[in-house]
């Protein structure tokens, strides 16, 4: 039995982003009781290389359901094969005024403006720190962005501000440059800006192997409205800097897919199924250019096991998941991994 599509409707009437938190502290709370078997099937263990690093299946949590790594063991439960922590920033902030999220059912999306609410990186880190994933060698993520109040013309001391707090900590770490909901971000993926963001990490990445002996993988996060042009730019940065994977892809602005929809004009990105062509799009590119030589993680419109397989197929490496889980809940995960291992 699905028990999730039972709960969903009464989940619906809540305002989105209270039923978020009221999702998440009930699973919390069914977590610790040790009540969560019936609201998932078992994943299956399929052992996934990702730079160096082994996940426990290649179907991972997105970024941005978990910001502050307050609900790490029970998404843990749920039997994804890595997690992503974030966005955090330097500084706590409260984003966005509210509402700032809003569900267009029909097609089975999602549009935000969260503006990468959090507590602050070092809360984060002390979360996950305390986490019994963390403990026992889960595979945990943290992806990183600039503060609201921080200029764009400094945004990279925001970055090295926040790859200097995780690096200890983070399995891997992302750089979120496409998030559409903090003012003129998206610059940052641009030549000039992107040249000198990539530059600076990579200097500080050189100085942190050094005194923590160790390579912490880096992962940049993209949008899915770039331009072929800007797509080859950012392949060309992302061989000359090092970084290790690309997560294809953010939300999009685009409101092609929904036009029929009431709240299609509310501003902010675009997440669930009118993403996924999107985002195969541009996994297909930056596949094709970088000669498949950097790993990529896939994620935008995975509602079913197919389209993981899809993504899977146009050259992503390893799967995210966030608005599917929303719509079709913990049952997502299994169904995924079983596609994807079909393949």
């Amino acid at each position: 039995m699905d028990l999730y599509s039972i709960i969903r409707p009464a989940l619906f009437r809540f305002d989105p982003e209270n039923a978020h938190h009221l999702s998440l502290e009930s699973l919390s709370f069914l977590h610790r009781h040790q009540l969560l078997n019936p609201f998932i099937n078992k994943s299956s263990y399929i052992p996934t290389n990702l730079c160096g690093l082994t996940l426990g299946n290649p179907v991972g949590l997105a970024a941005g359901l978990d910001k502050d790594g307050k609900y790490i063991d029970a998404l843990a439960a749920l039997g994804f094969g890595f997690l992503e922590i974030g966005t955090v920033t330097p500084l706590p902030q409260f984003g966005n005024p509210l509402p700032r999220m809003f569900r267009l059912s029909n097609s089975k999306a999602i549009i935000n403006r969260m503006g990468f609410n959090n507590d602050g990186v070092q809360a984060c880190i002390k979360r996950v720190e305390a986490s019994s994933y963390y403990q026992d060698g889960g595979i945990i993520g943290l992806n990183i962005g600039k503060n609201a109040t921080t200029p764009i013309e400094e945004a990279h001391t925001d970055y090295l501000i926040g790859l200097r707090s995780v690096y200890p900590f983070a399995s891997y770490i992302t750089i979120n440059i496409s998030s559409p909901n903090t003012k003129n971000l998206r610059q940052l993926q641009s030549n000039n800006q992107l040249y000198h963001l990539l530059e600076q990490i990579s200097i500080e990445r050189d100085k942190l192997i050094q005194q923590f002996s160790k390579r912490t993988p880096i992962f940049l996060k993209i949008a899915p409205d770039l331009t072929l042009e800007e797509v080859e730019v950012i392949a060309q940065y992302i061989e000359q800097f090092q970084i290790d994977a690309i997560i294809a892809t953010n939300t999009t602005i685009s409101r092609d897919q929904v036009s029929q929809e009431k709240q299609k004009d509310q501003a902010g990105g675009l997440s669930g199924a009118p993403l996924a062509h999107l985002s195969n799009q541009i996994i297909k590119q930056f596949n094709h250019l970088l000669n498949g030589k950097i790993p990529i993680i896939g994620v935008g419109g995975i509602m079913t096991g197919t389209d993981a397989l899809e993504k899977k197929l146009v050259g992503a490496k390893v799967v995210q998941l966030y608005s599917g889980l929303i719509y079709r809940g913990p049952n997502l995960i299994q169904e995924c991994i079983s596609a994807m291992d079909l393949d």
